[in-house]
């Protein structure tokens, strides 16, 4: 059923070989979207989120391909900054009502223009930042309306591999998926 129709704005073709930053939502994105609430006293709720081994790699080889990750999202989680903290992801921001005021923000910090910037969100939040990005993502389980909007629809859901989906794509297309793989494994193997 469609409840609203927006059109997807022009784009250029994108010049996959200038994203330099890859910016994500976190619920619905990294995490299949559930939001669990545990009650550990009756002062501190804690909250849990599942995220996928795979799209953890996926940051490990943008890492080595020298593109920047981000992540902006609405909500604020303790589970989301470990997971930051874990895969080096400098750039967080949680909290966050406007997505596309703090991505300028952040693209000035960075010096880039948004002709750089890969977006990857699942709702309608996300939808500013989506049209201002050279190439927008959203996972397959992303409402009707939103697929319809993004430019690349996963064929993975969301916190199943579809952040990995749209990084080994982006890198694919940069013709650096396996230098990137190579990188890595230079690091880890013994010689």
């Amino acid at each position: 059923m469609d409840y609203l129709k927006l059109e997807k704005p022009f784009k250029p073709p994108v010049d996959w070989n200038q994203i330099k930053l890859v910016i994500f939502d976190c619920d619905g994105v990294l995490t299949d979207g559930r939001i669990v609430y545990g009650n550990y006293d009756t002062l501190c709720v804690a909250d849990t989120k599942n995220f996928n081994a795979h799209d953890g790699m996926g940051f490990t080889l943008l890492h080595y391909a020298g593109i920047t990750p981000a992540v902006i999202t609405g909500r604020s989680s303790l589970a989301l900054s470990k997971r930051c903290k874990d895969l080096k992801i400098k750039h967080l921001y949680q909290g966050v009502q406007h997505k596309l005021e703090k991505a300028n923000k952040l693209l000035a910090k960075l010096g880039l223009s948004w002709n750089q910037v890969a977006y990857m969100g699942d709702d309608w939040n996300d939808i500013p930042c989506m049209q201002a990005a050279a190439v927008s993502f959203c996972p397959v389980d992303a409402c009707q309306e939103i697929r319809h909007l993004a430019d690349v629809v996963t064929t993975l859901q969301a916190g199943r591999g579809a952040v990995r989906e749209c990084i080994d794509h982006i890198l694919y297309c940069q013709h650096r998926f396996e230098q990137a793989v190579r990188a890595y494994l230079s690091d880890i193997s013994i010689v």
